[in-house]
């Protein structure tokens, strides 16, 4: 038993992840070829790699013939030389020569060498493509080696996996020895090793890291519905519960914000906004706008735009700077939302409280339903009045035909 042999096979089977029957088939190919190459054939020929014993065994079944007979030494065998081995030998019976590897030559044994390397070296590819595959969606943690303009390279269990410049968050910065999380994107093939692209600016980074540290989400009680995010500035995040006693927002945020402050953390103090999800569009888009709480939402489903009427002294932080709060609302609810001033938007129509006959109260209460101007009550009709609370059908009437006749006028 060659023991340095066995301990330097044991040790390349562990590091590079191969399975003991794949390194054997390795090995055995590996010297098919060799053979091919010395004998031109390998037809009977026969290889055993003893992996436990790290000894390889090449067979060769040659077919007995007479003395002065032999035409073909690879598959032929004299008879008075068969019978130095097995005195029992005779004609036409099949000889079992044992042939040493190292009568090969130097050059076919380097060769040998080389193609198993090249082999190993293809099944750790296969290997590391097959696993990080199945870790896309994943977060691994790396440490940084290599930055340059386009890209950051980091080993993560000796592996190297790369983050080009728009997958970082643009206002972090790295050095040599960082350690780093971030979410496996994608994988691709290349002619040297595979190409394992991670991200931290990516929307899934959020989600995941959502996962991690609420327990709920993880367990399928709440549910993210939707992320909208600008990387390093600010997220909008939709969930739901699908159980009822359950705050889907509450649970995002944590016992004193303990949950959602280890997520800003992580992302370097990028703005959070966790959003009550809702199937009505109309809520949904006003809880978007948040902190802004818009007076008017007018909804065109055929073409899913939306006027959202917005107080004056409100419009700046519904817009956000540079227009980040009014774009990730529009990605995250899946509506064109356009922002209009209520001076603006009102400007043209008459204001309820202009209206001579309608009492403050009244007028409190179709405001409290989006009725703003006389206009709005009248496109609202009698049966929109009815579901107010504290209208009955004579005040409904009464308010229609005082709004109508002062139209009229």
């Amino acid at each position: 038993m060659n023991y340095a042999i066995v301990e330097a096979i044991q040790q390349l089977i562990r590091d590079r992840n191969i399975e003991r029957e794949v390194f054997q088939e390795i090995i055995e190919s590996v010297f098919m070829a060799v053979i091919k190459k010395k004998y031109g054939s390998t037809e009977n020929f026969d290889v055993i790699f003893n992996l436990d014993k790290g000894d390889i065994e090449i067979y060769c079944e040659k077919t007995v013939v007479a003395d002065g007979e032999l035409s073909d030494p690879v598959a032929e065998i004299e008879l008075t030389q068969a019978r130095e081995f097995d005195p029992d030998m005779d004609i036409g019976e099949v000889f079992v020569e044992i042939i040493d590897f190292q009568q090969f030559g130097r050059r076919l044994i380097t060769s040998a060498k080389q193609n198993l390397s090249q082999k190993i070296k293809e099944i750790e590819k296969e290997n590391i493509f097959t696993e990080y595959t199945d870790r896309i969606g994943e977060i691994i943690i790396g440490e940084v080696h290599q930055i340059n303009r386009k890209e950051i390279r980091l080993y993560q269990e000796r592996v190297e996996v790369i983050m080009p410049r728009p997958e970082q968050i643009y206002s972090e910065r790295y050095r040599r020895g960082d350690s780093v999380r971030a979410i496996v994107k994608s994988v691709e093939r290349t002619s040297k090793e595979p190409e394992i692209i991670v991200s931290r600016a990516d929307p899934a980074f959020v989600k995941r890291l959502f996962e991690l540290e609420v327990p709920e989400i993880y367990d399928n009680i709440i549910e993210i519905k939707n992320i909208a995010r600008e990387p390093g500035d600010r997220t909008k995040i939709a969930v739901v519960s699908n159980d009822k006693r359950i705050d889907p927002v509450g649970a995002c945020v944590g016992m004193k914000g303990i949950r959602i402050q280890a997520i800003v953390r992580e992302l370097n103090n990028e703005k959070i906004d966790i959003i009550h999800w809702s199937p009505d569009g109309e809520t949904f888009i006003k809880r978007a706008l948040s902190p802004v709480t818009p007076i008017s939402v007018n909804i065109d489903e055929n073409t899913k735009h939306v006027v959202v009427v917005i107080p004056d002294d409100q419009m700046s932080m519904a817009i956000g700077r540079h227009g980040q709060n009014i774009r990730l609302a529009s990605t995250i609810t899946g509506y064109d939302i356009e922002p209009v001033k209520e001076s603006e938007y009102f400007v043209d129509e008459l204001d309820l409280e202009e209206v001579d006959g309608l009492s403050s109260s009244i007028v409190a209460k179709l405001r409290e339903v989006g009725l703003q101007s006389a206009e709005d009550v009248l496109d609202a009709g009698k049966d929109r009045l009815l579901e107010i609370k504290g209208i009955g059908e004579k005040t409904a009437e009464k308010i229609l035909e005082t709004v109508g006749s002062y139209f009229e006028e």
